[in-house]
């Protein structure tokens, strides 16, 4: 099923939704270890899935094997990320191809990052320059098979300094797509502003915010340098106070995420994406805490 069906039909019966991200591990331990996860997490109901697809294809053989495990044997409605970096046109035919066969109805198009040790993202001989192309031509190719989702930046994407210029390519790029799934962030006030500004262009496609639990501090300020992320000063404060102990920073990780829920919920949003980092406890906290599950449900079969 499409994902813009079954948010279609969460909508219809007044219910929150919520779906995770995942990525391919780099061993076949890894492998076992992620699809049992998976296998747990899908007693949190998820509607869908998604599953990264690394820097230059880099995973793309992990990442059909993670589709179709999450898909075929799992049951999980999955989403493949697909990105234009160092991807041909044979190659981006040969990723559908094999999605058709596994019968993923869903895409999530990038133009991605560039690839490990790479400062400055060139597009690939007879591949595309971003994602704007990349779902022309998966709508050329493939008609309506596929439900095409788009990523959003909150915050505008961090190699365009032309903020002007940045949304007004977000626009032109959601117009072509069925859905979005918005980076990152840390402050609620920064998305809501965006959402509201991204509905008066015209733009009336689901857009579901990225959240991401904070699980150590080494970790996000990795994360927030990188991306450049807008953090509220009392959210570091309350970090570098918390900073050496692990287990603090999670819980502080998974009490930060319910309120930006819980913001978000009273914004009107009823949609919600998770990225997991393929670990489950702070994801099955935030469920509970937020209210979307039991204690029974968060707490069951938990290995973490």
């Amino acid at each position: 099923m499409k994902v813009t069906e079954k948010i279609e039909r969460a909508n219809a019966n007044g219910r929150y939704f919520w779906s995770f991200e995942y990525f391919p591990p780099k061993t076949e331990s890894g492998a076992v270890n992620l699809f049992e996860r998976m296998e747990r997490m899908k007693s949190l109901g998820p509607e869908f899935i998604d599953v990264t697809w690394g820097a230059g294809g880099s995973s793309s053989e992990e990442t059909i094997k993670c589709v179709t495990t999450s898909q075929v044997a799992i049951g999980l409605e999955t989403s493949m990320h697909l990105t234009c970096t160092n991807m041909p046109l044979e190659k981006l035919d040969w990723a559908l191809e094999r999605c058709k066969e596994i019968g993923i109805r869903n895409i999530l198009a990038l133009r991605g990052d560039a690839p490990r040790g790479v400062e400055t993202w060139t597009a690939s001989e007879g591949g595309f320059s971003n994602a704007i192309d990349l779902v022309k031509y998966i709508r050329e190719k493939h008609g309506d098979w596929f439900c095409i989702g788009v990523a959003g930046y909150p915050e505008g994407h961090i190699e365009n300094n032309d903020k002007e210029a940045e949304f007004a390519h977000f626009i032109q790029k959601a117009k072509l797509a069925d859905y979005v799934v918005t980076q990152l962030f840390y402050e609620p006030d920064l998305f809501l502003s965006w959402y509201n500004r991204v509905r008066a262009a015209g733009i009336e496609i689901p857009i579901l915010p990225g959240i991401m639990p904070i699980q150590t501090y080494a970790g996000f300020q990795r994360l927030i340098g990188r991306e450049k992320t807008f953090v509220p000063a009392e959210v570091l404060a309350a970090l570098e106070a918390v900073k050496d102990d692990d287990f603090a920073v999670r819980e502080y990780g998974v009490k930060l995420a319910v309120e930006m829920c819980e913001k978000l919920k009273a914004g009107g949003h009823k949609g919600f994406h998770f990225y997991t980092m393929n670990l489950e406890k702070s994801v099955r906290q935030i469920l509970q805490g937020v209210g979307f599950v039991s204690a029974a449900v968060a707490t069951a079969n938990t290995e973490e």
